[in-house]
Order: structure tokens, then C-alpha cells, then sequence
């Protein structure tokens, strides 16, 4: 038996699914500040972009579509804040009306709303831990909650092989 066999059991993992090739865009849409996170174009890691002001909105979709065309994403994924039980709300809705927003302004690239329970949350506490102060925070705490967003995003594509959430149709 040679090196090679020796090495080739049938112990071998199965193949994972295969992630789209291309870079992504990653948003988390609050109401004072949108931040924006970006990965690889091989999907490994995502990175903090910037923090758009969002209270002008249509300012911020310009912004976003600015970002869009430096980028040159595959797709843009819209954390959807849900409720802990599953539940939509108010925040829910503006966020899928900004998405739509989005999806118009940025088409042909595709736009996706997928479950952002938490994020801000975990981003918060991750700042706290590494040590930055709370007013910095805010100044980041939304790219660190997309970039959150978007990880969790190509993890779920990479698992199960399938874009991740729900896309945004937008019909002009």
C-alpha cells in the first residue's frame, strides 16, 4: 500500500456544499445608523465597511447604493429583526421596506432578508469584552452587528448550500 492509500480510509469527510463564488454585502438597518459589513470573494470572512447615517433615508440609499457600486457584491443580506419567538413587528416592517428600497436602487444585484435575532446584542457585548468604551461604541456597534449578520449568513450557505433567508423581490 502506498503513502497516499494508507491516508484515503473511508474515514474521509463528506463534501460540504460548495458557497457561491463573491463578494457580499452585509446590513444592519437602525434607525439612527445603518451599518454595512463586507466579505471575501470566498466568503470566508466578513469585515466591517462603514456606518451609514440613517435617519435621512434617502441619503442613506444613495450612500448604499455608492457602496454597492465600489464593491460590486454578489448579493447585499438585510438583517430582519425578528422577535425572540419568531414574531414580526414594527421593526420588522421598516426593515422590509428598506430592503425593497434598497432592492430597487441596486438591481440587478439581489437583495435577502435573513433573521438578525440578537445581533445587536452580541455586538454590543463583543465591543464591551474587546474593551471599547460605550459612546465609541456606538459608532461601530452597527458594522460589528453586520458584520455578524453576514457571517451568519455564508455559514448558513456554506452548511446547507442554499442562499441564505428570504429574497426581496423588487418590480419596477
Amino acid at each position: 500500500m502506498t503513502v497516499p492509500e494508507a491516508f484515503a480510509g473511508g474515514d474521509a469527510e463528506p463534501a460540504r456544499p460548495a458557497i457561491r463564488r463573491g463578494r457580499r454585502l452585509g446590513v444592519d438597518v437602525g434607525d439612527a445608523r445603518i451599518g454595512v459589513a463586507s466579505c471575501d470573494p470566498d466568503g470566508i470572512l466578513a469585515t466591517p465597511v462603514e456606518t451609514v447615517p440613517g435617519r435621512d433615508v434617502p441619503a442613506a440609499l444613495r450612500r448604499l447604493a455608492e457602496i454597492v457600486t465600489e464593491y460590486e457584491p454578489i448579493e447585499v443580506v438585510v438583517g430582519l429583526p425578528r422577535s425572540l419567538n419568531g414574531g414580526e413587528g414594527p421593526a420588522a416592517a421598516k426593515v422590509r421596506a428598506f430592503a425593497l428600497s434598497v432592492a430597487k436602487i441596486i438591481t440587478p444585484v439581489p437583495v435577502r432578508l435573513v433573521d438578525e435575532r440578537m445581533t445587536t446584542v452580541t455586538a454590543t457585548q463583543g465591543l464591551r469584552a474587546s474593551g471599547v468604551k460605550a459612546k465609541k461604541g456606538r459608532s461601530v456597534v452597527d458594522q460589528a452587528a453586520a458584520v455578524i449578520i453576514l457571517q451568519s449568513a455564508l455559514e448558513t450557505e456554506r452548511v446547507s448550500g442554499k442562499a441564505p433567508g428570504e429574497s426581496v423581490q423588487s418590480f419596477i
